[in-house]
Order: structure tokens, then sequence, then C-alpha cells
């Protein structure tokens, strides 16, 4: 197991002030973040603004050193062993990073072997299970240059396997990939956490990803940690209760006006929006029998009622929108 308590970067950075004199000053770019990574988990990082999360994951993968705070790799002290930690660990990046277009994927796999030391008669053999395990079979001896996106993020996924190991981070894995082809990595992330018990930490902008993929998230901001849960966890305590999606015939604002000051004399704290026709309300209490009340009193017709449970990406929009606009306590 990966577990840091307390991470902390401070940066001491000079500005000049005047034409002699140079004032140093102090930019704590990482806050006493905490997080786990377990073995056959996947776990989310995601970053709001200015978030802190490049940093945090350099820590991680030991190409800097904390401040204060500790790391610890599997009862290991990281920081103070950090050449134990590399061996173990392995990045998958999305785009076209960390491959050499003019050589073959299998010079690729042999060359990122060599750099970890792995003995040849293992490595060939190991080249040959990943090829395959990957499905570029028959591709192997073929330039880089000649592949597809697809066939290149499966060669990144090759990579990243080939010193098998204990910790993977994924960074923006599907970039620029369509449809079908992030549809077979996210097959293949999850086989890997599931079958062979890695233990990955996936960092996206696609929200919808980390929705689909992590058991756990960890979201932070300006270098502080502001939540960590599961999705629903953050989704209920951004939303704080009930979503509804309610339409009528001949929705206008004037109606959303009416049903806010309705739903109100039942639960002061409601919300209701109007979004691309329909009225989304929010709301800690029961509202569903309430609402259609409120469509028969006002002799509406209803087209769509129905509870939602918001998506990730939605949560994440309002709690930074919370953040931006009032503040929130740090979870």
């Amino acid at each position: 197991m990966i577990e840091v308590n307390s991470l902390k970067k401070i940066y001491e950075v000079k500005r000049r002030e005047k034409f002699f004199f140079i004032k140093k000053e102090k930019i704590e770019a990482v806050k006493n973040i905490s997080l786990r990574m377990e073995k056959g988990g996947i776990v989310g990082l995601l970053g709001i603004n200015g978030a802190g999360k490049t940093t945090t994951i350099k820590m991680l993968t030991t190409l800097i050193e904390p401040t204060e705070g500790t790391y610890t790799f599997d009862g290991i002290d990281a920081i103070a062993h950090p050449d134990i930690v590399k061996r173990q660990i392995n990045m998958i990046a999305g785009g076209e990073r960390m491959i050499y277009w003019k050589l073959t994927a299998y010079e690729n796999l042999w060359y990122y072997g060599q750099l970890y030391g792995i003995e040849n008669n293992l490595l060939k053999k190991r080249i040959e299970e990943l090829v395959k395990l990957v499905g570029l079979e028959g591709k192997a001896d073929l330039p880089v240059e000649t592949f597809s996106k697809g066939m290149k993020q499966r060669l990144q996924i090759a990579r990243g396997m080939i010193n098998d190991p204990k910790y993977i981070f994924l960074d923006e894995p599907t970039i620029g990939l369509d449809a079908i082809v992030t549809q077979e990595l996210h097959k293949e992330i999850r086989r890997l956490a599931k079958e062979k018990e890695k233990g990955i930490l996936l960092t996206s902008h696609y929200l919808s990803e980390v929705e689909e993929l992590c058991d756990y998230i960890y979201l932070v901001n300006a270098g502080e940690l502001v939540f960590e849960g599961t999705k629903k966890d953050l989704t209920d305590y951004v939303f704080s209760g009930n979503r509804y999606i309610f339409s009528v015939k001949g929705m206008d604002e004037a109606i959303v006006i009416k049903l806010r000051d309705y739903l109100r004399g039942i639960d002061f704290e409601s919300e209701v929006e109007h979004l691309g026709g329909n009225a989304v309300i929010s709301s800690k209490a029961e509202l569903s029998s309430n609402i259609a009340a409120f469509a028969v009193d006002e002799g509406l017709v209803i087209n769509e009622l129905h509870k939602v449970e918001p998506s990730l990406e939605q949560a994440v929009i309002k709690l930074s929108q919370n953040i931006e606009n009032k503040g929130i306590d740090i979870a």
C-alpha cells in the first residue's frame, strides 16, 4: 500500500523588487495532503484550479522530495529510499509522449526494459507477453510512426508494464482517443487492477472516465485536499439530498419562480434552477409528490418528473462554484 500523510511542498522563489533588491518568497504548492493507494484498487486524483495535482504526483513518483510529511511504500520509507520506489512503479501517459516513433514497438520495450536493468532472457519473454496482452501481435517489428493513436496507446500500456510494477500512475491515458479505443483501454485498466492486483492512480480531465473507473476519489484545490470518498459520497456531500428533473408543457421562468416559492414553503433550503427547458430541483426532503401536486394545482401537463443521481461532473462543478463563491469547509 502507498500511504502519504500531511505531505507538503514549499518552493522558495526570488522576486526582484527595485533594481538591486531581491526578495525571497515561499510558495506552498501542496498543503497537508494525505492519501492512500491499495493494490487492486483504482483511485482518482482530481484538481480544480491551481490544484497542486502535478506536484503531488511528482512527489508520489519520487521525482521531487516533499518538504514535510511522510510517504510509506509497502512499509518502506519512500522519502529515504526513492530508488526502491522507482523500480516498483511506472507511469502511463496519454498522447504520444514517452515512446520513440523511429523505433519499432519491440525496440521501445527493449530500451525501457534495459533502463530497469531487466535480465535479457526475462525481458525477451516479458515483451512477448506484453505485446500479446495489448493486442499488438504481428505489429511489434513495425516502426511506431506507422501506428494509429490507439496502437500507440496500447504500446504505452505495454511500456508502463515492462518492469511489472506494483503501482501504476495513469496521466490522461485516453486523451485524443476515439470512443471505441477508449472503452478498450478502460477494460484493460480494470483488468490490470482486478486481475493483476495493480494499484492504480488516475488523473483525467474526462470526469466520466473517473466516474466509470475509480473506486475512490481525492479532490484537491489550491494545494489542499477538499474532499475524499466515493463518487456517491461526493454527490451526497455537495448536493445534500435529492435532485429532480421536472418539465411541463409551456415551461417558462414564471413557472419556475412559482414552483420555487411553492417548494420553499415545504423545504426552505430547496433550490430550483431553470436549465434547458427543465426545472432542476435540489432538496433534502422527498418532494416527488409535492412537485406533482404543484402541477395539478396549477393545471399543468407534466412532460417529465423523475429523481436523478447527479453525475461526478455536476458534483465537481458545483463544489468548484461553492469554493469560488463562498468557500467551503475542508473535508
